[in-house]
């Protein structure tokens, strides 16, 4: 491995861990999904795709991602890197391994302690290891625009409004 792999594989690894959020873009999903994580041995590991827990789209047994990873203390973009995603085989060892490490960071859990077995019946945990070297990061703003909708958050001031207000002063 080259000085170059062996600093973007430092970089991946100590920017993923230290985040609480990553931003996730599986194959053929729309757009890139924010998702709780921890690193456990090399990976990224997810539960989620059950009820109570994240969405996981795009993100298949054997497929691939994109994820990126912001600063904590910024929430800027870090880093980019492509991901092999692998399902965990429900109770198998390193499922197990995984969960234990899930289960310290998962926060406001509606069942406590039988979230486990919930996960062992009803959800999918998936690891997400670096696979490739990472992005570039891009010369300018990848922000979309805002997707057109009839709602407003403000609108002009009735025209009356103001002599109501002072009017209300008055009395006072």
């Amino acid at each position: 491995m080259t000085s170059a792999e062996l600093l973007d594989q430092a970089l991946v690894e100590e920017a993923t861990k230290k985040s609480g959020l990553i931003w996730v873009k599986g194959a053929g999903a729309p757009a890139a999904r924010a998702l709780w994580h921890v690193w456990h041995e090399g990976a990224a590991c997810l539960v989620g795709d059950g009820p109570g827990e994240q969405p996981l789209p795009g993100l298949v047994d054997g497929g691939s991602a994109e994820v990126t990873v912001r600063s904590k203390d910024k929430g800027g973009r870090l880093v980019t890197w492509p991901a092999a995603v692998s399902e965990l085989a429900p109770g198998s060892e390193e499922w197990e391994a995984a969960v234990a490490e899930l289960k310290g960071k998962r926060l406001n859990a509606p069942d406590g302690e039988a979230m486990t077995r919930r996960w062992l019946s009803e959800c999918r945990v998936l690891r997400l290891v670096p696979a490739g070297s990472v992005a570039p990061l891009p010369d300018g703003s990848l922000a979309a625009a805002p997707v057109t909708s009839p709602a407003t958050t403000r609108r002009a001031v009735p025209a009356g409004l103001p002599r109501l207000l002072i009017k209300g002063r008055k009395r006072k």
